[in-house]
C-alpha cells in the first residue's frame, strides 16, 4: 500500500483544522440585522475612528483618546449607559448624546447603513458572554435613574457620607 496518499492528504486536513481555530462567528444575538463587517471595516476608516480608538485591524487605529474598542463583544455598556446589544450601538453611533448625555463621542455624519454596519465589525472583534435572562437590552430600559443611588457607607458613624 502507497503512503503517498497520506503524505497529501495530512498537510490538508492539518489546514482545514488549523483555519477552524481563528475567531469564532459572531453569535447569533450580536449580528446586527442588515450590516456588513466588511463595509463597517471600510466605514471605520473612512470616518476616522482610529483618530480617538485603538481598534484591532483597522490601519492606523491606534489612539487612546476614546475607549479601545478591542474585544468590543466582551463589553458589558454602550456609552456607559446601555447594555451592549447591536440596536443599542447602532442607536449610540447614530446619537451619542442621546444615549450618553456628555459623552466626549462626537457626532458622525453616520447613514443608518454605515452604522449597521460599522457595529457588524465592532461585534467582531472578542466573544461575546451570555447575557443573563432579565438584563434591559432596549433603549429606556436603563441607564441614569431621577435620584442618585447612593448607598451608606457602614464604616462611618450612621452611614453618614464625609463631611457630616
Amino acid at each position: 500500500m502507497s503512503r503517498t496518499p497520506c503524505r497529501l492528504a495530512l498537510p490538508l486536513l492539518a489546514s482545514l483544522a488549523l483555519g477552524a481555530c481563528g475567531e469564532e462567528a459572531v453569535p447569533a444575538e450580536l449580528r446586527v440585522a442588515g450590516g456588513d463587517a466588511a463595509r463597517g471595516r471600510i466605514a471605520i476608516a473612512e470616518h476616522g475612528c482610529g483618530a480617538c480608538h485603538v481598534i484591532p485591524g483597522i490601519e492606523g487605529a491606534v489612539a487612546w483618546v476614546g475607549p479601545p474598542l478591542m474585544e468590543w463583544a466582551r463589553r458589558s455598556y454602550v456609552g456607559g449607559r446601555l447594555p451592549n446589544a447591536p440596536q443599542n450601538l447602532v442607536a449610540f453611533l447614530l446619537d451619542p448624546q442621546s444615549v450618553s448625555p456628555g459623552s466626549a463621542m462626537p457626532a458622525l455624519p453616520l447613514q443608518q447603513g454605515e452604522a449597521l454596519d460599522i457595529a457588524a465589525y465592532l461585534y467582531t472583534l472578542g466573544q461575546a458572554p451570555h447575557v443573563p435572562a432579565g438584563q434591559p437590552l432596549a433603549p429606556g430600559e436603563a441607564g441614569t435613574q431621577p435620584e442618585p443611588r447612593l448607598r451608606p457607607r457602614l464604616d462611618r458613624p450612621e452611614g453618614r457620607p464625609l463631611g457630616q
